[in-house]
């Protein structure tokens, strides 16, 4: 659904600009009549439902899904910004029995961000409420790369200065306006696309309590 858009393209995309490996991800307009032609019923169905903006992924021939006792191990720092991202982004969906990532060329890449930003699926929750963006991540001691991260305090130092208001209103602007139409939560698309930069700047705000629990986490303490 469009929330999963939205997660996609702006964790994936947020990922891009700090230099995360990530496919590209590009906007492709579906016209209705192009499942016309189409003779598997369920490849059909899916293009039925899905005329206007969708998401193209960048396919990585060849690519295997990451497997953390085959390998090859990623580097520290590349395994802790990662842990970082899904720690800051919310997201659910780096455990072991779902990593979504892949090696390709054995460089591993990170793909479906979709499960990430899970507030936008209760906004009125994180709106009422100023600490909500504040709290820790407790699900970050499940990511698959915890066990091969270097320090996430390091890796904070590094990321964190390169996420700016300036680019979150940039990734924010660009989300297709037919995605974040319609939520109830908000009386305008502009303050819709203002909440995602609203609710990232105060997660950035130090100290941040994501960070210290991805490293207690990481070391066990």
């Amino acid at each position: 659904g469009p929330k999963a858009l939205v997660a996609e393209v702006l964790v994936g995309e947020l990922a891009r600009a700090l230099g995360l490996p990530v496919p590209e991800l590009v906007l492709v307009e579906l016209d209705a009549r192009f499942a016309a032609g189409e003779p598997h019923w369920e490849v059909k169905e899916l293009l039925d439902r899905s005329p206007g903006t969708n998401l193209g992924v960048d396919f990585l021939p060849g690519a295997l899904g990451f497997a953390p006792a085959v390998g090859p191990a990623p580097e520290p720092d590349l395994a802790a910004a990662f842990v970082w991202l899904a720690a800051f982004t919310l997201n659910v969906d780096r455990t072991p029995r779902n990593p979504n990532l892949l090696v390709w060329h054995r460089r591993l890449y990170g793909i479906d961000h979709g499960a990430a930003l899970y507030m936008q699926h209760r906004w009125d929750d994180a709106l009422g409420d100023p600490e909500h963006a504040r709290r820790p991540f407790a699900q970050v001691r499940d990511h698959v790369l915890l066990p091969f991260a270097g320090s996430i305090v390091e890796a904070d130092r590094r990321l964190a200065p390169q996420v700016t208001d300036g680019l979150l209103g940039h990734l924010v602007d660009a989300l297709p306006a037919a995605w974040l139409d319609g939520e109830p939560a908000f009386a305008s698309l502009d303050d819709h696309r203002a909440a995602f930069v609203d609710y990232l700047r105060a997660r950035l705000a130090a100290p941040r309590a994501f960070v210290e629990e991805a490293e207690r986490a990481r070391t066990g303490a």
